[in-house]
């Protein structure tokens, strides 16, 4: 809305009024769900991109002799990048959901922090809240998911054929 606006001037002036206005804790807000939430899509993706080779090279019969072929390393990257949806849509509902509180009439806030909003999820709407449109943030962790992915799988390539 047009009255939450600061009205920075720029990325210095942001820094500067918010250090002054705020403190310097609140150029720190909002970084422990970024913290969770960054950790478990790394997580969904790396961990998994490896088996996810595996059983996509044999779906598809690629024997990955001089390594995968691209249509394994494009199956493998989008099953990773589910799996990095899958672990990391929680903590980013938490995240969201904290960024987006208003005070209410009285002037607190909906939620204490990441815990206190995990539960409130949990008991409102049920463990399948936190999975709340899970489709559309697969569509965005996906791309990205591939694109790392198929980046390092080629940064490694010509690593290996450049050193070995």
């Amino acid at each position: 809305a047009p009255e939450d606006r600061r009205n920075y001037k720029n990325v210095f002036d942001a820094f500067i009024r918010t250090t002054k206005e705020e403190g310097v804790g609140a150029l720190y807000k909002g970084l422990g769900p970024n913290i969770l939430r960054g950790m478990s899509m790394n997580v969904g993706m790396l961990a998994c991109y490896d088996q996810a080779k595996e059983l996509v090279s044999k779906i598809l019969n690629d024997p990955m002799t001089d390594g995968p072929r691209l249509t394994t390393k494009i199956g493998s990257s989008a099953v990773a990048g589910f799996t990095a949806a899958l672990f990391s849509l929680p903590f980013d509902l938490i995240k969201s959901r904290l960024m987006a509180q208003k005070p209410d009439t009285n002037g607190k806030m909906p939620y204490a922090g990441i815990g206190d909003c995990a539960v409130k999820i949990f008991r409102n709407e049920g463990p399948m809240g936190f999975f709340a449109g899970f489709s559309a943030y697969y569509g965005r962790c996906a791309p990205h998911a591939m694109i790392i992915l198929l980046s390092i799988e080629s940064i490694t390539q010509g690593y290996r054929k450049m050193f070995y």
